[in-house]
């Protein structure tokens, strides 16, 4: 089956999960020039979704400093940049103005050494401290341990028809049935 858009939202930004960073990592905010960073980062954990100067671009339009505040990079004992997270905004998502998640990403070689919570706690933490009330974030259908950390931190599946119960239905699906066996 193709992989398909996902939305997920979180209806308020109490409670966010607090995860601390292992040892030796850390969390800095973007600072001029760190496109080229992001844009490594994206090549590196992400074959399936391009990326490119024009994409960024557009994705993070406007005034540099609303990048310093919102976009993530973590790193790693070295200092090296290993992922990154943005906690963005949409002005009008559906009539109402939410933040959002936005291009989470770690370098393959770092993935499964319990970053990807850490990231979404500080991403989740700024979006609150920004003064938004709630989020949501899109991924695709096929990301299944992606799926699974943001139902950790309170996301939800965001149906608005058919055809998004129709995508969502064999995602839970699968989820209950690893969460069984």
């Amino acid at each position: 089956m193709e992989s398909r858009r996902v939305i997920m939202v979180r209806r308020h930004l109490e409670g966010i999960p607090q995860f601390a960073l292992p040892a030796g990592y850390s969390i800095r905010w973007y600072r001029p020039g760190d496109r080229a960073v992001w844009l490594r980062i994206h090549a590196l954990a992400e074959k399936e979704v391009p990326t490119s100067a024009e994409i960024y671009e557009k994705q993070f339009a406007g005034d540099e400093s609303e990048r310093t505040r919102r976009q993530a990079f973590l790193l790693d004992a070295a200092g090296h940049e290993i992922g990154t997270a943005s906690a963005w905004w949409n002005d009008d998502y559906h009539g109402q103005r939410f933040g959002r998640v936005h291009w989470v990403a770690i370098v393959p070689a770092q993935q499964g050494k319990g970053l990807a919570k850490p990231l979404m706690t500080a991403t989740c933490n700024r979006l609150s401290e920004l003064a938004h009330d709630n989020a949501y974030l899109t991924t695709w259908s096929n990301k299944l341990p992606a799926i699974q950390l943001y139902f950790v931190f309170g996301f939800e599946p965001d149906i608005r028809s058919a055809e998004d119960e129709a995508t969502w239905q064999p995602i839970l699906d699968e989820i209950r049935r690893r969460k069984r066996g």
